[in-house]
């Protein structure tokens, strides 16, 4: 019975059809969130590389660096899954079929980032996190494009 006075309703005063450029209102997109998280990573990716084993047998200053190695590697994981996470939206959610068309390199550039983000999970490599920093941003070059708005590239810090 309910089902049919919503039927009846629905016919009377029907909902109007709306449509949407992506899947929340405009200006919740920024491949500003990746970059931040990027930056994170090579940060870490540094740190990592520039620690240097104390001798075995100081147990404190093992600790220590046990200690150190541990969070670097930790926050590293996890911000360059976040900036895979981000990525991943801006690819599905914000693009759409006319942005591949005005750059149709478009999927190419996000698969190599999003693989990028997971060789800095599981690498310590300066190199892949340069590369990481370089494709996001592309990436940030592109999407304000399509937005109409020429935005500078800043990194944190510079």
């Amino acid at each position: 019975m309910l089902k049919s006075l919503l039927n009846a309703l629905d016919s009377a005063a029907p909902a109007p059809v709306a449509e949407a450029h992506c899947d929340g209102p405009c200006g919740i997109y920024d491949p500003a969130s990746a970059r931040i998280a990027a930056e994170a990573v090579r940060s870490m990716t540094k740190k990592i590389v520039a620690l240097t084993p104390p001798d075995a047998s100081d147990g404190k200053a093992m600790a220590h660096y046990l200690n150190s190695l541990t969070r670097y590697v930790a926050i590293k994981e996890e911000e360059a899954h976040k900036a895979k996470e981000q990525l991943l939206v801006l690819w599905t959610d914000f693009f759409k079929p006319q942005h591949l068309a005005a750059h149709p390199n478009l999927h190419d550039i996000f698969w190599k980032a999003t693989k990028l983000c997971s060789a800095c999970k599981v690498e310590v490599s300066p190199v892949h996190a340069d590369e990481l920093m370089e494709a996001i941003e592309e990436i940030h070059n592109i999407f304000w494009s399509v937005k109409g708005r020429k935005v500078d590239w800043v990194l944190a810090g510079g």
